[in-house]
């Protein structure tokens, strides 16, 4: 499996030196770092413009793909962190339509934030897509369900291609737009875990089939706003189940929203799927079918990694170095149990409790990209006000890909 790393000549780039690449494409899959609108030395451009900057992002995304052999009508999946309320929601996910084109329909996960990683930012958007190696296009279904949040026809609720399955947010709003339930958290949750349960088996897929579940949801960094509705959403899978990150934020776009889920699963039957959990490693504070490590054929999704221990305590309160260095252990020690490094990471994701500024950052940028030998993976640093313990500061989640994988 050949692997190829982008990183344009002229592309923006960060003020720092890193390992980091813009977009991995290893076998049929392509995952792009999350796109901005900086300069080559690292400056946000067209502040205050929320249309420019998305705008100038997917064309970074456009030269990426188009880099590595794949374009808009390869995309699967698209990941929109912005800044901005609902209205700036529906006109961002028109333009999106009428940049990618109305026929690709990826599925689209989409996470209102207060900032994000540098002063005036206002989007972060990332990318996957999937063609073969040898050039042609990949078979693909596209899943647009009426029963489910309203979703501009340019975008589907559910993408099965070839045998990978990405679902867009499943919430509490209904078709019409509204929400269901406004401000019970547990009563959205069973009614999100049950959208999702529907959306794949629309794929022909269950939940013993999901082998990444995302979620945000209501929350101000304590365990005692987390664990009801994560006790919830975990009676949805089997044990052993995915792997997971969730994450508090601090509002949503429309009133009386609570939480949303988004999800990765496998087609039945085409890989075997194993799940791990190292020695020691470290636990929440409440049982869940969660697993750290989940590897499906040459794919490995490793959870959401922080600097815990075995009772939930959390080692190095508020530092983010010590936790930032912590966290990539327990990333490493997780793909040791698939016999893979973090060399073999193409995608990495970070949560990191901050605000708005290059220090911030750049605190656990350096120690991330760091722990890779270049070129590095591609990458997504986001600041959230608070994570899921009080004094955890920094949450790290990867994909990594076998080379010479073959199924036993």
């Amino acid at each position: 499996m050949t692997r190829r790393y982008s990183f344009p000549e002229g592309h923006w780039d960060w003020p720092i030196k890193l390992t980091h690449h813009h977009a991995v494409r290893a076998g049929d899959m392509v995952f792009t770092g999350g796109q901005v609108d900086l300069d080559s030395q690292g400056t946000v451009r067209n502040i205050g413009d929320l249309d420019a900057q998305v705008r100038n992002s997917m064309a970074y995304m456009e030269d990426i793909l188009t880099d590595l052999g794949v374009g808009f009508t390869d995309l699967v999946r698209l990941v929109v962190y912005y800044v901005g309320d609902a209205g700036d929601e529906v006109r961002m996910l028109n333009l999106l339509a009428d940049i990618i084109g109305h026929e690709v329909k990826p599925v689209v996960n989409l996470i209102n934030l207060p900032e994000l990683c540098y002063p005036d930012m206002l989007c972060e958007i990332e990318g996957v897509a999937m063609r073969a190696p040898d050039g042609s296009a990949l078979p693909r279904q596209n899943y647009h369900l009426d029963a489910q949040s309203p979703l501009p026809r340019a975008f589907s609720h559910v993408v099965k291609c070839s045998d990978m399955i990405f679902t867009g947010d499943m919430t509490a709003r209904s078709a019409d737009g509204s929400v269901t339930h406004p401000g019970d958290i547990v009563a959205q949750t069973k009614l999100m875990m049950d959208r999702l349960s529907r959306a794949l088996q629309e794929a022909g897929a269950g939940m013993q089939d999901v082998v990444k579940v995302n979620t945000f949801y209501l929350g101000d960094g304590t365990a005692a706003d987390w664990e009801v509705s994560a006790r919830i959403r975990a009676d949805y899978f089997p044990d052993p189940g995915p792997t997971s990150t969730g994450i508090p934020v601090p509002f949503f776009p429309h009133d009386g929203l609570t939480t949303r889920i988004a999800a990765t699963a496998c087609a039945p039957g085409a890989r075997r799927i194993r799940h791990v959990w190292p020695d020691g490693h470290w636990n929440w504070t409440t049982a869940l079918p969660y697993k750290h490590g989940v590897g499906s054929g040459q794919f490995i999704h490793v959870g959401g990694q922080v600097a815990l221990d075995k009772q939930a305590k959390v080692l190095e309160p508020g530092d983010m170095i010590a936790q930032t260095r912590i966290a990539m252990e327990n990333v490493a020690r997780v793909l040791d149990e698939f016999g893979a490094t973090l060399d073999d990471v193409v995608k990495v994701t970070t949560f990191y409790q901050g605000s708005a500024s290059a220090e911030a950052l750049h605190d656990n940028l350096l120690i991330r990209s760091n722990s890779y030998t270049a070129p590095g993976p591609a990458t997504t640093g986001i600041p959230v006000p608070n994570l899921v313990y009080e004094e955890m500061v920094i949450e790290i989640e990867v994909i990594a890909m076998l080379e010479n994988h073959t199924e036993a």
